[in-house]
């Protein structure tokens, strides 16, 4: 069977959630999903972008499709911890999307990191109490050494 198309995806996940299928709604998840894996950015940020390209859309549509998109797991949410949040493509697949954050609280830059030690603790771990991992966020916030 055929892989669906990325507008595919989003009017089926838009009819779900009770919304209609736009080509502005179209262009937040082309954005946000064309944007390079390391590159992490706010609403605002989204917004400015695709306002940058020449689309009209409000800033109330990209902030609702912001939400169903990462209530339906097609983009990951990285909470700041200070109200502030970043966007970030996701494949859906824990082992594509194997990677986790530093977050440095002095400067705000980010590392984007993967140990494989650290991958085999979180599936022990969650094995002694009868689990198995199927998605994961782990954020460390850091600070420089001084």
């Amino acid at each position: 069977m055929m892989a669906k198309r990325r507008s595919e995806i989003l009017v089926d996940i838009l009819k779900s959630e009770g919304m209609r299928y736009t080509a502005q709604r179209q262009a937040v998840w082309d954005d946000i999903r064309d944007q390079k894996h390391t590159e992490h950015r706010d609403a605002e940020e989204i917004y400015n972008h695709i306002r940058g390209k020449g689309i009209k859309v409000s800033r109330a549509t990209v902030y609702r499709t912001i939400d169903v998109l990462v209530k339906n797991r097609l983009i990951r949410k990285m909470d700041l911890g200070d109200g502030r949040s970043l966007f970030e493509p996701s494949t859906n697949d824990i082992y594509d999307d194997r990677h986790d954050h530093m977050i440095c609280t002095e400067s705000g830059k980010i590392i984007e990191f993967y140990d494989e030690e650290l991958d085999f603790l979180q599936e022990k771990i969650a094995q002694k109490h009868g689990y198995t991992v199927v998605r994961r966020v782990h954020q460390l916030f850091v600070k420089p050494v001084k």
